[in-house]
């Protein structure tokens, strides 16, 4: 992948909300690799998690790439998390009703990059 765009890692079909997800997201953005995996092992929501094993595979995609890269120069240039297929399940109450239980879904792209002049 071109070094202009960045390295990206993509997890789909996570069982999560994403309005839950992205304020974990948002904690991260523009944050050097290393001091974004440190932020999420240390954040209790599960969301953190999953955006942490995203990281974790975008880093290696990176690394992998271009092997003159060091882990220390790259970034979060850019995390997405999008609305998934959401799962439909009849959910029984009483006098015989029912109710829709929808269980969200997300996808997260974490796209990260090399920092530039250093």
């Amino acid at each position: 992948m071109a070094e202009k765009s960045g390295y990206i890692a993509t997890t789909k079909f996570l069982i999560a909300s994403p309005t839950k997800v992205r304020p974990v997201a948002n904690v991260i953005k523009r944050k050097t690799c290393s001091e974004a995996m440190a932020i999420l092992e240390n954040m209790p929501q599960k969301g953190a998690k999953l955006i942490a094993k995203t990281l974790k595979s975008a880093t290696a995609n990176a690394l992998y790439a271009n092997k003159k890269l060091d882990e220390d120069m790259l970034y979060v240039k850019e995390i997405r998390i999008d609305e998934g297929p959401r799962l439909k399940r009849v959910w029984f109450r009483a006098r015989g009703r029912a109710d829709m239980l929808l269980r969200r879904m997300c996808h997260i792209t974490v796209i990260v990059a090399e920092k530039a002049g250093e």
